[in-house]
């Protein structure tokens, strides 16, 4: 693909210089590929957590960034745009909630500088997306 071209979510096509391709899969979306790759980075951070915190605070943050893929998997296979833009607003709530379990994991330096840093950059990436994608498949509501 050259640099001149585009390619912007949307609930069953993606545009690519404005000629719309079908996603097949929500597997297509980037905002799930993202949304997994920010779930292995917090099983990969949460590893060295204290083990008072197993059931705790990694617990959380596990259980906050599977649910963030899971539900983008599960809007985009439900019958509406209504359905999939109200599953995609949980996941930026639940993108939210596991923004604030890094926050507060670096407070109790369960985790480092980098580690944090890089666990919230992923995530405002993610919520650009997100917020990117609802907006569009907003207006076709």
């Amino acid at each position: 693909m050259d640099s001149g071209q585009r390619i912007v979510d949307s609930s069953c096509a993606r545009f690519v210089l404005g000629l719309p391709m079908a996603v097949k899969n929500y597997t297509e979306l980037i905002a799930w590929q993202k949304a997994m790759d920010l779930a292995v980075a917090v099983y990969a951070a949460t590893e060295a957590y204290p083990q008072r915190e197993v059931f705790g605070l990694a617990n959380q943050m596990r259980r906050a960034a599977v649910f963030i893929p899971s539900n983008i998997a599960e809007g985009q296979g439900r019958a509406t745009t209504k359905d999939f833009v109200h599953f995609l607003a949980v996941s930026r709530g639940s993108l939210q909630e596991l923004e604030t379990q890094a926050i507060l994991s670096h407070r109790l330096q369960f985790i480092s500088d980098p580690t944090r840093d890089g666990l919230l950059n992923a995530s405002l990436e993610l919520t650009r997306i997100l917020h990117g994608l609802i907006n569009s498949l907003s207006a076709s509501v």
